[in-house]
């Protein structure tokens, strides 16, 4: 083992197997999926306490039990950014930046609209995950892929549970 001159006190440098160019590109690109997430959280968590019609229990609860497993998800994503060396972004301003969903819609739309907009944010942030594959398999990022891969199976499934829904 190399000894390195460095400051008393100072943290040494990240060195995990990834290279400084390829942590950047990868926390960059989870800095979208956390973004995305965290947008997609804050307009289910909106619908939740909007929704309105003969659906109501049923979507309230399904709104709940969906803002809240985003909520427990942007931790994980966060602090894989920072376990790459990077900080998270945590700032309205950053993530609507970041984000590829649209906020909320102003007023409230009807039930079924809600539910088309969550079908559409889901899926966009399925995409935005997938995208990031081909840069962690080549990083041999394994827990970023492995991250990767836990919010695609949910996005996906949610999306299909919420397409359901729309089927006559």
């Amino acid at each position: 083992m190399s000894k390195s001159k460095r400051p008393a006190g100072a943290a040494p440098q990240i060195n995990i197997g990834i290279s400084d160019k390829d942590r950047a590109a990868i926390a960059a690109g989870l800095s979208k999926l956390l973004a995305d997430t965290y947008t997609l959280y804050l307009t289910t968590h909106n619908f939740h306490w909007n929704v309105t019609g003969p659906m109501f229990n049923t979507l309230h609860t399904m709104f709940m039990a969906q803002y809240t497993e985003l909520w427990n998800a942007v931790d994980p994503v966060a602090e894989r950014i920072r376990s790459l060396g990077h900080p998270a972004p945590g700032s309205y301003a950053a993530f609507g930046q970041l984000s590829s969903l649209s906020d909320a819609p102003t007023e409230p739309p009807k039930a079924l609209e809600m539910v088309r907009i969550l079908v559409e944010g889901h899926e966009a942030v399925a995409r935005t995950a997938r995208s990031l594959f081909p840069l962690v398999d080549k990083a041999g990022d394994e827990p970023s892929a492995d991250l990767l891969t836990q919010r695609l199976t949910v996005h996906e499934q949610t999306a299909w549970m919420l397409r359901s829904l729309l089927e006559e």
